[in-house]
């Protein structure tokens, strides 16, 4: 455990050592703080509650041209974004490799706000095509609280703020959402996150049978068949970490 976040891993199902996987992590968040500290540490317990896997977190491949910052994230266990890294891991022999993607991406920290439920997944199939080529489970997860422990300045679609966030977006290939939590020394202003609970809930594999070239109904069939577990596992578990009834995902 972290002394700082009051974070957990919550398994829902084993997952065999013998296979690989394709994990979705939801939601981005402004810092992917649940997905760093669950999946680059043992903070959480990773490897005892998945005995015999080892969790490889994809991060944007920019961030891996700047130096210094790049020996921090390779030596945390970071690997870039890109499909040839993806699929060096999900092609090792004997499995025991889960290759762990925030799906939503940079556009979806632009909507990272407490109490906001968007899922950018509507558009997204670039995983489900990967692991149906690499024959890899794809497991659905979501981070209760991820959206809660930094405020990030209103920026509803349709103002001036989301617009240039969105073309800075598609210029740079990262987004800049405007952040703040707290200090180091006081609780009313700075970058720390709040300290408040992430619970990292991992769902069930969704079993995918290898196909090096699959077809779009293929593709059509395992994302609708994701977007409904993750779902599930939304609704299954929101009463445990204090959403309320009422509140669904958004797939955006």
């Amino acid at each position: 455990r972290v002394s700082h976040f009051p974070d957990s891993l919550v398994k829902t199902a084993d997952l065999d050592p013998r296979k690989n996987y394709v994990l979705g992590f939801h939601p981005h968040g402004i810092l992917v703080a649940g997905a760093f500290t669950n999946f680059c540490t043992e903070a959480t317990g990773f490897s005892k509650l998945f005995p015999g896997l080892r969790s490889h977190l994809l991060m944007l491949p920019l961030w891996f041209r700047a130096p210094f910052f790049r020996d921090y994230i390779m030596s945390a266990g970071l690997v870039p974004s890109d499909k040839e890294s993806a699929s060096y891991l999900l092609r090792r022999k004997g499995g025991g490799n889960a290759v762990v993607i925030a799906v939503g991406g940079a556009p979806e920290a632009l909507d990272a706000h407490p109490g906001d439920y968007t899922v950018h997944l509507a558009n997204k199939k670039g995983f489900i095509k990967l692991a149906i080529e690499h024959g890899a489970d794809l497991v659905p997860m979501y981070s209760f609280g991820e959206n809660t422990v930094f405020d990030q300045v209103e920026n509803p679609r349709g103002t001036w703020l989301r617009y240039i966030q969105e073309r800075m977006q598609h210029i740079m290939g990262i987004s800049l959402p405007l952040f703040h939590a707290r200090g180091v020394f006081q609780y009313s202003f700075g970058l720390m996150p709040y300290r408040k609970p992430i619970n990292t809930v991992v769902g069930r594999p969704i079993p995918v049978d290898k196909n090096e070239k699959p077809t779009a109904e293929e593709l059509d069939v395992f994302h609708q068949r994701y977007m409904d577990e993750l779902s599930c596992l939304f609704e299954e578990h929101k009463g445990n970490y204090g959403v309320a009834e009422d509140a669904h995902l958004l797939f955006q």
